[in-house]
């Protein structure tokens, strides 16, 4: 693994099939048997995302990750 979980929340989160915002990264959550990232976290708003939304934030599980660039992480939801 490249990046420290603490290396993500400095990287703002682009949503490629609109090109939408979603804020940068507030958590990353890992499987501690594996150590792999299992989802990252951006805060959201109520009304986005629903289906992958946990009160006002936004999970994005690590499949839904594209590209990890230095500054901004893409993603398909």
């Amino acid at each position: 693994m490249g990046d420290k979980g603490l290396d993500f929340k400095h990287k703002e989160v682009i949503n490629v099939k609109d090109g939408k915002r979603l804020g940068f990264v507030q958590d990353v959550c890992a499987d501690l048997a594996t150590g792999k990232i299992t989802h990252i976290i951006v805060p959201g708003s109520n009304k986005m995302f629903n289906i992958f939304s946990q009160g006002n934030d936004v999970v994005i599980p690590w499949q839904n990750i594209k590209c990890i660039g230095d500054d901004l992480i893409l993603v398909e939801i």
